[in-house]
This record gives structure tokens, C-alpha cells and sequence, in this order.
């Protein structure tokens, strides 16, 4: 059994994917972690900006053959450390996930774990193209959103905890720059399926959203 859950920043979505798996007794992969890990290896590495000028592009060349070296390194599963939630991993995340040569890279590897789930019994993957690239053919496919401002206080409440100068409006901007990028990027953006299920968490807690994936699950 597949689930596939995709959906916006902060949405809830992998607390779902994370409490269906639990609930289920399966394996659970959060695909963003995959980009994230890259990104703070490359941190490790000094790349902190991918903004390159066509005048460097032999300095582009250089940074992405790096991340595909440590994108090719990367075993599953993954240690979910806090350095991978930073605001600034994210940010440099997202712009790693634009490159298809790290996509391709990726994909296989959530697809290999997926297709061999070490429970034998199912797996439950969440991120924004699951549902559309990484496992079009899941079983239960679910699309978890919520509205900006709502997302933006639990990121803040997240977040807040290790970094005490962060600002909720900080955070309210990256969602919605974000969201932009997500909704319209040329490789593998955000899709709302027909078919998968719409949750709308605004005004849920995170055990009625289970609930209600449980129940449709279960028909």
C-alpha cells in the first residue's frame, strides 16, 4: 500500500504522513528531508547561494556537481536533526529542488524506498510532487493546505523554541514566497490532483485531520 500526501508549507501534512504511518504500521519517508540534507551538507561545503551569473558558470558547474556527489551519498533513512528545519536550510532547499540533475537523483531513491518498504506492509510519503511524480500510482492520495497566516503561526510556534529572534511576519512572507515558487516552478511543481483527497487544516488540530484521513482510508 502507497500513500502519497502532499500539500503546501507548514500545511500539517507531515504530521499526518507521520501519525498515519505510526497508526498503519508503516514506513514513513518526509521526501523534503531528502532536499534539506543536501542543502545542509552543502552548507557544510560553503554553498549558501545558487544565484549564479552566466558570467561564473564554471562556478555553477562546480556547485552542482557537489550536490550531486552528496545527493548520490545520501542512505535512507533519514536523521530528522533541528540544523535541517533552519529557516535558512529551507530557503536553500527549495532552490536545490529546482535542479533536475538532484531531482533525478532523488526520485529514484524515494522511489526504491517505497517500493520496498521494510515493514513489507505499506509506506506513507509526503512532500509537493508525490502524488504526481514520485508515486502516481498510490492507492490513497491526500492534499493537505491551510490558509497563509495560519501556517505562518505554527512555523512561528515551531520555530520560536530554538531561535528567539524570529518574527511570525518573517515567516508569513517566506510562506507566501514560497507558496509562489511551489504553485508555479517549471520542474515538478504543486498540483492539486482531481483525486487526491483535500483536507483544509486551518481551523483542525492535528488529531482530526488523522481522523478524517483514517476515514476515508477506510472508506
Amino acid at each position: 500500500m502507497k500513500i502519497a500526501i502532499d500539500g503546501t508549507a507548514a500545511s500539517g501534512k507531515g504530521t499526518l504522513a507521520r501519525s498515519l504511518a505510526k497508526e498503519l504500521g508503516y514506513d514513513y519517508l518526509d521526501t523534503g528531508l531528502l532536499y534539506r540534507s543536501v542543502a545542509l551538507q552543502a552548507k557544510e561545503h560553503g554553498i549558501i547561494d545558487l544565484n549564479i551569473s552566466d558570467k561564473k558558470i564554471a562556478i555553477a558547474r562546480s556547485k552542482i556537481r557537489k550536490l550531486i556527489n552528496i545527493a548520490h551519498l545520501l542512505t535512507l533513512p533519514l536523521l530528522d536533526k533541528p540544523d535541517l528545519r533552519s529557516q535558512e536550510t529551507s530557503l536553500l532547499a527549495a532552490k536545490i529542488a529546482n535542479l533536475p540533475e538532484i531531482r533525478d537523483i532523488l526520485l529514484e531513491k524515494q522511489r526504491l524506498f517505497a517500493n520496498k518498504p521494510t515493514s513489507g506492509l505499506g509506506v506513507v510519503l509526503d512532500g509537493r510532487d508525490i502524488g504526481t511524480i514520485v508515486l502516481p500510482d498510490a492507492e490513497f492520495k491526500f492534499f493537505i493546505d491551510a490558509k497563509p497566516e495560519i501556517r505562518a503561526k505554527r512555523r512561528f510556534a515551531e520555530l520560536k523554541k530554538s531561535d528567539s529572534e524570529v518574527l511570525e511576519q518573517t515567516l508569513l512572507d517566506e510562506i507566501n514566497k514560497r507558496d509562489a515558487e511551489d504553485w508555479t516552478r517549471r520542474i515538478a511543481p504543486l498540483k492539486r490532483l482531481p483525486n487526491a483527497f483535500f483536507i483544509d487544516s486551518s481551523s483542525l488540530n492535528a488529531d482530526e485531520v488523522l481522523q478524517i484521513a483514517l476515514n476515508y482510508i477506510n472508506g
